[in-house]
């Protein structure tokens, strides 16, 4: 089994703790909060215990006091940005996010519309939302943002924004993807509210980098592998170095915009509030480590797969190669290997020995199970239902017969005009869930399928979307040779 690192009940009472502490120094506190509130996938993989939907646990500990605001970018509605993971635009995650902060049972503040500028979609967007009942504002472009600090503290700028008024003492800043514009609705607010004479501060809430471990200790580097894309580096904070002679960990942005960000909150409140962009920090996930190792080992092996998902996208002509050189440097620092993931070789070697594609799955027990090639499955149909069976302990029993997989064959092929009669994944689990009615074993199989959740899966070739959205449905980690089935130039999702 998989050691656990890190003590989520700790974290969730020094967490909320501190902010509570915070909040003595305001009458009211803006948190930027980065990074996904339900489903903080990344950190749940490289601290082992920490749950996807932690941030949130921890909010609702001190509900009474907290308010969420949501803050999107007029040009991305206008534009329909699009989550990459989850696959919907960025303004149909604000929804979500809004019904999912409510069922939690977080209030709605309202939302913050940024880089207005008489965008059709984004008028389209705010009667909708108003239409039921949440508070919308403006928030207009301002030349020469962040650094033109006259014109933003004045009347011509923030001054011209919007303002939501809100009635808790902690308003909880956040938005469906980077560049939307927290920051800078967090001080337009603050101005505001200060301009009504209310004591209104800011803070800045990011799970990582952890700013109290070191430099280079794996989950750090982890993070720099997550963003890869977006050229963020790890460094030690010179501002934290010089007040107060302590190594603390930040990372390039905040230590590049904190000067201009400090002028920002001295004019806005009057006084000098934050020696550091480390001081900004609320985040106490260093604290909460209870096997360090065990993490260290869980952000190694997600560098690596972080390497490979980067190989793959730039097989796909989805990234550059300065990102691939990013990875292996990291990977580098991280003193590991790309093949330090026990499925890789096992997938590797059982295509080899077969000329066809194969997959293998680790279990969270240790145990290895693989799958290859069939007229009726592919590698991945086969090295899930494998593993499913051998979770419930059915292993060595057949629960699938081609009586009931040779109908859904024909039907890919006669019927739906299909090339490939062998089944995907979520075909083969569905012909599961049909023998289950009738076969207690078959039945086994799919109530084994929720111990899959946090298994190590490798294929020696590119899967199909239908696979990889598969695997990641039942929370498991994939990785892939950047190597296509065939020759082929065009290859279908």
């Amino acid at each position: 089994m998989h050691r656990q690192g890190f003590d989520l009940e700790k974290y969730i009472k020094l967490q909320s703790e501190n902010i509570k502490k915070r909040v003595e120094q305001f009458s009211k506190l803006y948190i930027e909060f980065g990074g996904k509130l339900f489903d903080d996938n990344h950190a749940s993989r490289v601290l082992p215990g920490f749950a996807p939907d932690s941030k949130i646990k921890m909010l609702l500990n001190i509900k009474e006091q907290v308010e969420m605001m949501l803050v999107i970018n007029a040009n991305h509605i206008e534009k329909n940005k699009t989550r990459s993971d989850l696959g919907i635009t960025y303004s149909q995650d604000l929804f979500r996010l809004i019904d999912a902060f409510s069922a939690a049972g977080l209030d709605i503040g309202g939302v913050v519309i940024t880089h207005y500028n008489e965008q059709e979609a984004a008028k389209k967007l705010r009667k909708k939302l108003e239409s039921s009942n949440i508070k919308v504002a403006y928030h207009y472009p301002i030349e020469n943002y962040p650094n033109n600090v006259d014109l933003i503290i004045s009347e011509n700028g923030f001054g011209k924004n919007e303002y939501i008024e809100t009635t808790k003492n902690i308003v909880v800043v956040t938005a469906p993807g980077p560049g939307s514009g927290k920051m800078a609705t967090c001080l337009s607010q603050m101005y505001h509210d200060n301009a009504h004479g209310k004591k209104a501060g800011y803070a800045k809430f990011e799970t990582f980098p952890i700013w109290n471990i070191p430099l280079n200790h794996p989950v750090n580097l982890a993070y720099e592998a997550a963003t890869a894309d977006l050229n963020d580096v790890n460094m030690i904070d010179p501002f934290h170095l010089e007040a107060y002679k302590e190594i603390a960990i930040n990372y390039n942005r905040d230590v590049e915009v904190f000067p201009v960000l400090n002028e920002l909150l001295m004019k806005i409140t009057g006084k000098k509030i934050y020696n550091s962009p480390t001081d900004m920090g609320v985040n106490m996930a260093g604290y909460c480590f209870k096997d360090d190792e065990a993490c260290k080992e869980a952000a190694k092996q997600e560098i690596i797969r972080r390497y490979y998902d980067a190989l793959v996208d730039f097989r796909k002509d989805k990234i550059t190669e300065d990102i691939i050189n990013k990875l292996e440097t990291i990977i580098a620092k991280a003193e590991i290997s790309k093949d330090d993931r026990k499925v890789v070789s096992v997938a590797n070697n059982l295509a080899k020995e077969t000329g066809e594609p194969a997959v293998a799955i680790e279990l969270n027990d240790g145990r290895i199970v693989t799958g290859k090639t069939s007229k009726l499955m592919g590698c991945s149909s086969a090295a899930l239902l494998n593993a499913a069976k051998l979770a419930a302990g059915v292993d060595d029993i057949k629960i699938l017969n081609v009586e009931i997989l040779a109908p859904i064959q024909e039907l890919k092929t006669k019927h739906l005009k299909g090339n490939n009669p062998r089944l995907h994944t979520d075909e083969t689990l569905i012909a599961l869930a049909i023998s289950s009615q009738s076969d207690k074993n078959a039945k086994k199989t799919v109530d084994a399928l929720s111990k899959l959740s946090g298994c190590e899966v490798h294929s020696s070739v590119i899967l199909s979307e239908v696979d990889c959205n598969t695997f990641k449905k039942l929370g498991m980690h994939l990785t892939q040779e950047a190597v296509y089935q065939t020759k082929k130039l065009y290859h279908h999702k």
